[in-house]
């Protein structure tokens, strides 16, 4: 859109909400990266919430995790019986044989000591064998959680990329406009793949190190509640300590992500418009900026990572020192007999897994943050404001009209503004208490200087944006009263900035009628002159072209954006400066060309070269969104008015003019 009205970029660092305007955005991007912190509790609720479709696999794993986690945490108690039946021989082949039990000592009284006898190696070997039956059991259960858990989150990103597709479709235009492109495509890309790799990583150990701590704690209130009241000293510690970090650590993660969107800004604007870049000598302004952008993220991402970083050894020294006061008062109560030496390392080992998960939460800090970052910028995107709702059809009631080819047109293209005011700021009025019918078949030639409103006024017929009062109607039906589907259908649009996608010419011609026949898409080709350069292409209209179009001429790209508006056969033409791009021998033949197809429907034709409207039915001079002036070439040139003197700008001998904006 050329209208200096049109709402000006976000800053990629902003909180993107409606397209209200903001800062301005340089051609190279630039602004202060946002300090506002996310909220973690309501997103990783909300992202956690994404997985309710997978309630019954969730539940499965759930129950599958828990198994693995109990017999897991049955092993060490296991292992540690074997350990009493070692040390219980040992201590038996050193003491006398027929020696009373209460003459041994207090630390083995609570073992089967046979006196006399040594280790029984047949039952210390049953029991490593059930040990490892327990721990292969709990292997391949883990196993079996985690690979449906891998199915689980992968259909949840799936819904997420949906529906963040299905929300861009159904974004206004303003809020497009209004966000930087690299921004809004790290939100679709960057920070879904960023929440995939969390989600991938942590809920599996998540899951399996919550269930753990109870798990184990079970166990050991069971072997020692008094050891057991020792090592759970160190939760509230380890918690608070965790939490201090956390708190600094998430607004670095924010940051993170949104100069990681501000850097892609940059990076697509530099690409776009390399060619310019180099034109105009502004090379090493773009590296400082990227310099500067990279630095920028350098520094966050590090005092990120290095933050969150801190929470591993801190929680690893937490548990050693809980470690050490564990093992000092197991071997006090292992020398009063009030537990035995297996009982003590078993409960020695469900320190270590009751530390261990706790520390394992605590190292996936920074991969939560991260990831939950990404995920509010992504709902950030998915609750913006959206396009208000279609209205219920409301079927056109056409007049009598016939097509180009003799049958009648169920559509006769008739455009009525009705005391139309529009404003993309309120506190800026572009259009106000406009009016105008363009007749079935007419050609209505909008001309006037940059800003004046001429492209708002087409986008206002296409409904990219709705007027803020007054009505449009075609063919007697208000656009409003239109879903924008079956309004856009009937409108046939060729722009100055050509678009073609990465496939065949063939496939570019056909894109707005796929249904069209090869007998079709070649007549349109024919028609619009793409036919004559077709042929000296390699492949000819299987020619592949990418999505610039960087293998086809400027011009030669605006010819098949005709040819595709050509073989939709609309109702409607609007034609934005649609043959700038060509050479004048072209030009002259696709106005041959674009009379044929505007013989039997409404055209709007925005153009800046007069030359090409002189046969226009009516034209329309504009001036700060008000028609000034309107009428055929031949009466606004005698009447001497704005649009004479645009005129004479362009095509006064040796004024030394250039061409008016």
């Amino acid at each position: 859109m050329s209208e200096q009205a049109k709402p000006k970029k976000l800053e990629a660092t902003e909180r993107i909400e409606a397209p209200t305007g903001g800062p301005g955005r340089g051609p190279m991007g630039g602004g202060q990266v946002g300090q506002k912190a996310m909220t973690f509790g309501p997103s990783a609720k909300r992202l956690v919430a994404r997985m309710r479709p997978e309630r019954l696999a969730v539940s499965f794993v759930l129950a599958v995790t828990v198994a693995s986690v109990v017999v897991m945490s049955i092993g060490p108690r296991v292992l540690g019986h074997a350990t009493d039946q070692v040390f219980a021989g040992l201590v038996g082949r050193s003491t006398p044989e027929g020696t009373p039990r209460d003459q041994l000592p207090d630390a083995v009284r609570g073992l089967d000591v046979v006196p006399g006898q040594g280790v029984d190696f047949g039952a210390v070997g049953r029991t490593l064998l059930l040990v490892l039956v327990l721990y292969v059991a709990a292997s391949a259960l883990a196993w079996l959680a985690g690979f449906v858990l891998n199915g689980v989150v992968q259909r949840t990103v799936r819904r997420m990329r949906q529906d963040v597709e299905d929300k861009v479709h159904r974004l206004p235009l303003g809020y497009v406009d209004g966000s930087p492109r690299g921004e809004l495509l790290s939100r679709v890309t960057n920070d879904i793949d960023n929440v995939s790799q969390t989600l991938q990583q942590t809920m599996s150990q998540l899951l399996t190190s919550l269930l753990t701590v109870f798990a184990v704690l079970g166990m050991m209130l069971w072997i020692s509640p008094l050891l057991a009241l020792v090592a759970l000293v160190s939760v509230p510690v380890s918690l608070l300590a965790t939490r201090a970090v956390m708190k600094r650590s998430q607004g670095q993660f924010v940051q993170q992500w949104r100069r990681t969107g501000q850097l892609n800004g940059h990076v697509e604007e530099a690409f776009s418009g390399h060619a310019l870049v180099n034109v105009f000598g502004r090379r090493a302004e773009v590296e400082r900026t990227f310099d500067e952008h990279n630095e920028g993220l350098y520094d966050v991402s590090f005092r990120a990572q290095f933050v969150s970083g801190l929470i591993m050894p801190t929680m690893m020294f937490i548990g050693n020192l809980n470690y050490v006061v564990v093992a000092v008062v197991g071997a006090l109560r292992v020398s009063s007999g009030a537990l035995t030496l297996g009982e003590v390392q078993a409960f020695v080992q469900y320190t270590r897994q009751f530390t261990q998960p706790l520390t394992t939460v605590a190292s996936m800090a920074n991969l939560l943050q991260s990831g939950v970052a990404s995920a509010e910028r992504v709902f950030e995107l998915l609750d913006a404001d959206e396009e208000p709702a279609d209205a219920a059809d409301v079927p056109a009631e056409p007049g009598p009209s016939h097509g180009t080819d003799g049958t009648d047109r169920t559509d006769r293209g008739e455009v009525v503004f009705e005391h139309v005011s529009f404003s993309y700021d309120p506190d800026r009025p572009l259009i106000t208490d406009l009016s105008l019918v363009a007749r079935p078949g007419q050609t209505v030639a909008i001309v006037g200087p940059t800003g004046a409103g001429k492209t708002t006024l087409v986008n206002l017929v296409m409904r990219f944006y709705d007027v803020d009062g007054g009505r449009i109607t075609i063919d007697g039906v208000d656009v409003a009263a239109m879903p924008r589907a079956r309004l856009r259908g009937r409108i046939g649009m060729v722009l100055q900035d050509t678009w073609l996608f990465e496939g065949s010419i063939r496939d570019n011609i056909a894109y707005g009628r796929p249904g069209a026949t090869e007998e079709e898409v070649l007549a349109a080709a024919r028609a619009t002159f793409v036919d004559r350069f077709v042929h000296s292409l390699p492949e000819g209209y299987d020619t592949v072209v990418d999505e610039e179009g960087s293998n086809l001429s400027a011009g030669e790209r605006q010819l098949v954006t005709i040819a595709r508006a050509f073989l939709t056969d609309p109702a409607l033409l609007i034609l934005d400066e649609a043959t700038s791009s060509v050479d004048t021998r072209t030009e002259l033949l696709l106005q041959q060309a674009m009379a044929a197809l505007r013989s039997d429907r409404t055209s709007f034709v925005i153009a800046h070269r007069l030359s090409t409207i002189r046969d226009a039915d009516l034209i329309l001079v504009m001036e700060h969104g008000d028609i000034v002036e309107q009428g055929t070439h031949a009466e606004l040139l005698a009447a001497g008015g704005a649009y004479a003197r645009l005129h004479a700008a362009q095509f006064a001998v040796g004024a030394g003019l250039s061409e008016s904006p």
